[in-house]
């Protein structure tokens, strides 16, 4: 009995170090495969101008009230164009609103 355990747990820690063995960078697997530190990641940044032609949506508030205890905000979603520096120079609605309803904490009558 006792050489069937010691004969399991030797089976299973060979069977552990094979698994660890072909999970490691050194395997006949990863053969094609560099994992070497030495060598720097060539990298080059990309030098993209931002298109002028393309909008940002924004979200705008448009109105704010107090409605039984809460306060209701309506957002009103926009499309902003801008030109090369930054400066907007069309901004249209599109008609989507967001509603956001949130619990008035200053109210006394509590």
């Amino acid at each position: 009995m006792k050489l069937k355990t010691i004969t399991f747990v030797a089976f299973l820690l060979v069977c552990l170090g094979f698994a660890a063995y072909l999970d490691s960078p050194y395997s006949f697997l990863n053969v094609n495969y560099s994992y070497t530190a030495d060598q720097p990641v060539i990298a080059e940044p990309a030098s993209l101008e931002p298109s002028t032609d393309v909008p940002v949506l924004e979200e705008k508030l448009e109105k704010s009230e107090r409605v039984d205890g809460y306060i209701v905000e309506t957002y009103e979603e926009y499309e902003i164009y801008k030109d090369i520096d930054g400066n907007v120079i069309k901004s249209e609605p599109t008609g989507k609103t967001d509603t956001l309803k949130y619990w008035d904490y200053s109210n006394k009558d509590r």
